[in-house]
């Protein structure tokens, strides 16, 4: 008998640590982001989380992979830090089912001068540096055609390869490489096209890019940054504050008066 009361109270004590476990648990929400613009958005977000009783955890990470595979452990609540086109592919890719809780902001694609410091000096053949995935390589493409440096095959859009280049007068050598790797090999080709958060992280300024995507119509709807979750997620409390937090006006603020137009609020 004593040793049954005593596996009852041992039972006892577990389940009460881990109720009290669950209810700290419920009131963290961790967030995967690379970091800049998005930890550095969600550092405000956690202060204006702590003020409703909520714990803001940021996870920060350098590429494009490990922030939604560890999403898809269950290691993450949620991540910031790519737009809905590359995530709508990654579930594709990846065989996962991550939706957007949210549609926050967009960061214009810009083209940055290396070796070359404009588009009309560009030699012929010169090297033109481009992110290596899908979705930001077509967007790439999409801006070297919008400076028409290059023509794209009728219909290619969000899809484009390089394989759809119809047109290139100038021979321009398009070089393959990771998103992350672009701004720290920018003087070693002509010029690069490189996504908003890897610009920003190196101190380029959109007002320095030789061209930039227009944060309007259609590339906008296409690359806005969106808060993942797994499916069915999207709507928890912790999702929902996370997501009223991130589309307060003073974060609109600390957007606007941070990243001059490099980031721009979708709200």
């Amino acid at each position: 008998m004593k040793k049954i009361i005593a596996i009852v109270l041992a039972l006892s004590l577990v389940l009460a640590l881990a109720a009290c476990g669950g209810s700290g648990d419920d009131k963290t929400i961790k967030v995967g982001a690379t970091p800049a613009p998005h930890a550095e958005i969600l550092e405000v977000v956690k202060e204006i989380l702590a003020e409703d009783g909520w714990t803001l955890e940021i996870v920060e990470f350098d590429d494009y992979v490990l922030p939604n595979t560890a999403l898809s452990e269950g290691q993450l609540d949620a991540n910031y830090f790519q737009h809905i086109t590359y995530m709508n592919n990654f579930n594709v890719e990846y065989g996962i089912e991550m939706v957007s809780a949210a549609g926050i902001h967009y960061e214009p694609f810009g083209l940055y001068a290396g070796k070359t410091d404009s588009i009309d000096a560009l030699a012929d053949g010169a090297r033109i540096a481009v992110p290596n995935d899908a979705t930001n390589e077509a967007r790439a493409l999409l801006l070297l055609e919008q400076v028409g440096l290059i023509t794209l095959a009728e219909g290619a859009g969000i899809d484009a390869t390089k394989d759809d280049i119809v047109e290139n007068p100038k021979n321009i050598e398009i070089v393959e490489m990771k998103a992350e790797l672009l701004t720290t090999t920018l003087q070693d080709v002509d010029m690069a096209v490189i996504n908003g958060n890897y610009a920003i992280g190196a101190g380029l300024k959109v007002a320095d890019a030789l061209a930039v995507e227009a944060a309007d119509g259609a590339a906008a709807e296409a690359y806005v940054n969106v808060i993942a979750v797994m499916a069915g997620n999207e709507n928890s409390e912790k999702i929902q504050a996370l997501v009223k937090a991130l589309m307060s006006e003073e974060v609109k603020n600390f957007i606007d008066e941070t990243y001059a137009g490099a980031v721009v609020p979708m709200y």
